[in-house]
């Protein structure tokens, strides 16, 4: 298996963690960055690697950054990609399970190293089930093709119309 990887800077440290469990476990790990403990914005690596998960170029992404929340906004914007923040093993085996979730995001600042391990390895683990999830998958794929358009700009993407 494929695994793209990326963070910011405050997920640095805990990326670098699972990257290492990653290939521990033999997997094929690309590595989008950040590089650093230095600022940087999430978009910049979230983007990267829903990009490479929706070209189908790695079979699944994993992103780390502060609360999570950042780059799982980021990642679903890319068609495609069903990007889940997972706080525990359940939330990452159901991820899997109900929604075939390709891209993992973690919050680097709230969940400890072992469990982070331990979710990471449960949502590698967990197949999708099919059957009436891959009809509710399927819809969010048809929305996707459908709608490919969105506010051009912040300002416009909160002030209400």
């Amino acid at each position: 298996m494929k695994i793209a990887i990326g963070s910011d800077h405050r997920g640095y440290e805990a990326k670098e963690r699972i990257k290492a469990l990653l290939q521990g476990l033999g997997l094929t790990v690309s590595d989008y960055g950040t590089n650093s403990r230095q600022p940087c914005d999430y978009p910049d690596t979230g983007f990267a690697v829903a990009q490479e998960v929706s070209a189908a170029r790695v079979d699944r992404g994993i992103l780390f950054c502060g609360s999570g929340i950042g780059m799982s906004i980021t990642a679903n914007k890319v068609d495609g990609v069903r990007a889940a923040l997972c706080h525990d093993e359940l939330t990452a085996q159901m991820a899997r399970r109900h929604n075939d979730a390709n891209v993992l995001c973690l919050p680097a600042d709230l969940v400890g190293d072992a469990l982070m391990q331990s979710i990471v390895k449960m949502w590698l683990g967990t197949e999708f089930e099919g059957g009436r999830h891959a009809r509710r998958v399927e819809k969010i794929l048809a929305f996707e093709r459908d709608n490919h358009q969105g506010p051009a700009t912040a300002a416009e993407a909160s002030t209400p119309s």
